[in-house]
């Protein structure tokens, strides 16, 4: 079985609302900064709850901040 990542484009998000900074994006969803660090580094899958959360903010489809990647070899 292949590895599998949730990946996302947050950091682009925050930059073009406003440039939106990690605290400030955290303090909306309820979380801490080092847990959007690690969402944006890609070493943290959130939560379905989080992940509609952080959507929620930039008022965009769940499929517009996260996408799935499948790096397993058929």
């Amino acid at each position: 079985m292949g590895k599998h990542l949730v990946g996302n484009h947050i950091r682009r998000l925050r930059f073009n609302q406003d440039e939106m900074t990690q605290q400030q994006l955290a303090d909306l969803v309820g979380v801490t900064r080092q847990t959007i660090v690690a969402l944006e580094k890609g070493n943290y899958s959130p939560s379905l709850e989080l992940a509609f959360r952080i959507a929620r903010v930039f008022n965009l489809p769940l499929e517009e901040v996260f996408f799935y990647e499948d790096s397993a070899k058929e």
